[in-house]
């Protein structure tokens, strides 16, 4: 496994990097590690709201990146106090049934941290905690035969920023019985044996993480790299996107996410449908909108709509759901 040595702290070309890496092992069937931090970012998961997620007066005081990333799961904030680690890897499966499952690789994080001294443990579908705080957060992009997996792991976050810059849904709060950002996340560097400048704790990380090759870009490599920074990743139309057009909004949290549909019915009949929220998945829902669109907006509507529909095919748009759970989320409240 290639280890790629990053020094960039721009979230725009991080992001791009982590694209180009997927793209190579497209390609060429590499595999990637690499550990990189971020100026302040609110790096918002790929089918979220960003505008929702975000307290936008705020971030633009602060002057807070604000950037969208592949994978689904929720917004999350980055200083320089924050190490993010990603794995690259060919993945002929593309699903989120694969043997790459989040323990696949949040295990070598766990054992480089207790090297250090520091017992972390798994904590829900995707963090790490340490004494019940939330300490790192993961998400997945699978697609054309390649899994990405990152991470954050707070190591010396400044956690009142990070609780004033995200504005989380309340339905989050209340199905987590939470009553803050801060009171459920914090930093690793209290744990250590002894504190350790960021820049050491970085560097005694990555020599944790066994197998690891030094790999240097090529020019032509950044040049792709900056190509993608530049044309998605630095644009309004990636990172926050035009607001769905909808006339009924529907929010429900499940084990495997938080869901929200948007859809625009006229007389009677579903036209238009968009999907948002913190959840995993492929992000096609083209064989689901077939289903959906055109049908009559009622629960029975819903049901017969979605009967078209393969239950594995729904489980990859939606990791984790039932068909259930969609005609929970897309059915009219009665």
């Amino acid at each position: 496994m290639y280890v790629v040595e990053n020094k960039n702290t721009k979230p725009q070309y991080n992001l791009a990097l982590e694209e180009y890496l997927c793209l190579r092992a497209t390609r060429d069937g590499s595999r990637f590690f690499m550990l990189w931090q971020n100026e302040p970012s609110i790096i918002v998961g790929r089918f979220q709201n960003t505008l929702e997620e975000i307290d936008t007066a705020f971030v633009e005081e602060r002057g807070i990146h604000v950037v969208r990333r592949n994978s689904g799961g929720g917004a999350v904030y980055h200083d320089l106090g924050n190490i993010n680690y990603s794995f690259v890897l060919p993945d002929s499966s593309g699903e989120f049934s694969s043997a790459f499952d989040f323990a696949f690789f949040t295990e070598p994080i766990i054992r480089a941290l207790a090297a250090l001294g520091v017992a972390a443990e798994s904590s829900g579908r995707n963090d790490l905690a340490i004494q019940g705080k939330k300490v790192s957060g993961g998400a997945q992009f699978r697609r054309g035969g390649v899994t990405l997996h990152h991470g954050t792991l707070l190591y010396n976050v400044d956690l009142e920023v990070l609780s004033q810059a995200l504005r989380p849904s309340q339905d989050k709060f209340q199905s987590k019985a939470v009553k803050s950002v801060r009171s459920r996340v914090g930093n690793i560097m209290p744990f250590l044996p002894s504190p350790l400048p960021v820049a050491e704790f970085q560097e005694r990380l990555q020599r944790g993480i066994q197998g690891l090759t030094p790999l240097t870009l090529e020019r032509d490599a950044l040049e792709e790299v900056e190509k993608l920074e530049k044309e998605k990743y630095s644009t309004w139309e990636w990172n926050y996107g035009a607001s769905p057009r909808f006339t009924e909004r529907k929010r429900r949290r499940f084990p495997w996410g938080g869901a929200e549909a948007f859809l625009v019915v006229e007389e009677g009949t579903v036209v238009e449908c968009s999907f948002r929220g913190d959840y995993f998945g492929s992000g096609d829902y083209a064989p689901l909108l077939s289903c959906i669109v055109g049908c009559p907006y009622t629960k029975e509507g819903i049901v017969r709509a979605l009967q078209g529909m393969d239950p594995e095919g729904m489980g990859r748009i939606f990791a984790g759901s039932s068909p259930e759970d969609i005609v929970s989320l897309l059915s009219p409240e009665i």
